[in-house]
């Protein structure tokens, strides 16, 4: 059974931009026969390739389909402008899933590095650390920045070192929820901030500090500078990328709970094992990037 490669396409693009509607205008069709396109995949696959949700997500039938349709069409595109030098056709777009720190300390080097070398264009999904792997095993991405070490299937692993956040909060909050300092006690009943409801970065420090489980009250602040923000305003305490917070804690605007304590992340590049010259050069600028992960 060959594949229809329009159909493909159409479920490339419903993935890329969350809905139907969105996908229709991205590919200049209506609607309707985007829909059509879609159904007469689901028919000859014989099962739902798409969750009808908002945004719209792949199946686990469709996961296969959706990584080898991405594939073939950057091959497609590393082909023409191989035997057609200078060819100005669509640009084309990586997707990559990346963590929100990553995307706010040292990976916007490595985009725009890649970006100047290649012409090419970045579809970044942000997701926790350990959940950016789901991505790429869905097909959704080609790449993603990830805790996950062993490699998923047909993909590769490079490890790029670690990140390491402090425990932070601002010296007014300190003072008036760590007046005797930092304890069990204290720590469950002071405030502390959540990227979101799959962070537990703050509650694996606190494991490592206390040996038990704590579990504190938390604000949900789904944002890396955000995060600097609230704590800099006295909103709770949290852990923070060192580089994001180096300044603040000089200057005095932010204490560390615990300077003896550091939590360092490993973060690993894991991506397709295919010989995609896009995907080789924004590894490349990846792995240059992350040295400062590992001074």
């Amino acid at each position: 059974m060959q594949l229809d490669y329009a159909q493909l396409a159409a479920l490339v693009a419903v993935v890329r931009e969350g809905s139907f509607d969105a996908a229709a205008r991205a590919l200049h069709l209506t609607p309707s026969a985007l829909s059509q396109r879609i159904k007469a995949l689901e028919h000859r696959l014989g099962g739902p390739l798409l969750l009808r949700a908002r945004p719209c997500r792949i199946t686990p039938l469709g996961e296969p389909l959706l990584r080898h349709a991405q594939q073939v069409e950057l091959l497609e595109q590393g082909l023409l402008q191989g035997l057609l030098p200078g060819t100005r056709g669509e640009t084309p777009s990586l997707a990559v899933a990346v963590n929100a720190d990553s995307l706010s300390t040292w990976f916007m080097p490595a985009a725009a590095a890649f970006n100047q070398a290649s012409g090419a264009l970045l579809d970044l999904r942000v997701d926790d650390e350990g959940h950016t792997a789901e991505a790429l095993q869905r097909g959704e991405v080609l790449a993603a920045v990830t805790t996950r070490l062993s490699p998923l299937q047909g993909c590769r692993s490079v490890a790029l070192g670690r990140l390491r956040y402090r425990a932070c909060a601002s010296p007014a909050f300190v003072a008036r929820h760590f007046p005797q300092g930092v304890s069990a006690r204290s720590l469950a009943a002071a405030p502390s901030l959540r990227f979101n409801a799959k962070d537990d970065l703050q509650y694996r420090w606190l494991r490592r500090l206390l040996r038990r489980e704590l579990r504190p009250p938390a604000h949900a602040i789904p944002s890396s500078q955000g995060f600097v923000q609230a704590c800099e305003a006295g909103l709770g305490w949290a852990l923070q990328p060192e580089p994001l917070v180096q300044e603040a804690l000089a200057a005095g605007r932010l204490l560390e709970l615990e300077p003896q304590l550091p939590q360092d992340v490993p973060l690993v590049w894991q991506c397709s094992r295919l010989e995609l010259p896009l995907l080789q050069q924004l590894t490349a600028a990846v792995r240059q990037a992350a040295g400062v992960l590992r001074r």
